[in-house]
């Protein structure tokens, strides 16, 4: 699954039901987030959260320990 063993979740493995669980990830941001990573091809640091439309630095601040790339 996308979920380590350290308790990240992969965000280039994740599905939407994994975002879900993130804390302020609901079924609109999650969507968001999968259609940004493959618009792009991937996340390559957490920061490019920053770029999905709806994620803010308060957001990013609360996801950065959760989740990894």
């Amino acid at each position: 699954g996308a979920w380590r063993p350290d308790g990240t979740l992969d965000l280039n493995r994740a599905t939407a039901a994994d975002l879900e669980e993130l804390p302020g990830i609901g079924e609109v941001l999650a969507g968001r987030i999968i259609a940004h990573r493959e618009a792009v091809g991937g996340f390559t640091a957490v920061s490019d959260l920053r770029d999905v439309p709806g994620i803010g630095e308060k957001t990013l601040a609360t996801l950065a320990p959760l989740v990894g790339v």
